[in-house]
């Protein structure tokens, strides 16, 4: 792989670029964010070990940049001391595909890098994302932030359709349709459905992502 190392940490910008040459990887470094910034955008790289804390530009400038102005695919890891949910949440809503914390072990990176690079190059691979919310529609893996959620299989559609649609708004009628098709349970299965998808989906958050819009009907959006 072609692997870019952003980090201003002299001896963690040498010993991660020295342990991945050794296991075989092209690589190059980084001190600074608008330096790391520029390598990003003008070569070709399998994957980028981004610090967040950078001089000049930080790393979810940078990861945000990639991502929303360069269009850019490429696997992105960040670097961090910080591992507060926040810290992490925000990390994941600009774009990062995964998320170490400091100390780590070279061959934790590595292997995470790996990782990534294989979901995104696997065959077939299909990913929803909103924000920090993944949805894995191969493995029906579902993650926010990096924490693990876990739904029913109606909860399942009703979130595929609202991810899709995001950040516009599904109507009842479209929500019962792709689920139950013609056939109804009830005039209350899709509140009950809701409200369960809500509490699992927003409850350990501070910010709520399924928002009802009322006579309209729901809508899944980072921003109310």
């Amino acid at each position: 792989m072609r692997i870019l190392v952003v980090e201003d940490h002299q001896d963690i910008h040498d010993n991660l670029i020295e342990f991945f040459t050794l296991k075989g990887h092209e690589v190059e470094g980084a001190l600074t964010g608008l330096t790391g910034l520029n390598l990003a955008a003008s070569k070709p790289f399998d994957a980028i070990v981004l610090d967040i804390m950078l001089p000049g530009i930080d790393g979810n400038q940078i990861c945000h940049t990639l991502r929303h102005h360069s269009k850019s695919n490429v696997a992105i890891v960040m670097l961090s001391a910080r591992d507060e949910l926040a810290d992490r949440l925000r990390g994941f809503d600009v774009g990062a595909d995964d998320y170490v914390t400091k100390p780590f072990a070279m061959s934790e990176v590595l292997a995470r890098i790996e990782a990534v690079v294989a979901r995104r190059s696997r065959k077939g691979n299909r990913m929803l994302k909103v924000g920090a919310l993944h949805f894995d529609l191969d493995t029906l893996e579902v993650t926010r932030g990096g924490l693990l959620l876990k739904f029913n299989p109606t909860n399942l559609k009703i979130l595929e359709l609202l991810m899709r649609k995001s950040p516009g708004i599904v109507q009842r009628k479209e929500l019962e349709e792709a689920v139950w098709g013609r056939d109804v349970p009830s005039s209350d299965s899709l509140r009950s459905n809701i409200h369960l998808l809500r509490r699992t989906l927003d409850r350990d958050f501070e910010q709520p992502m399924l928002h009802t819009v009322h006579g309209l009907g729901y809508k899944l959006a980072q921003d109310a």
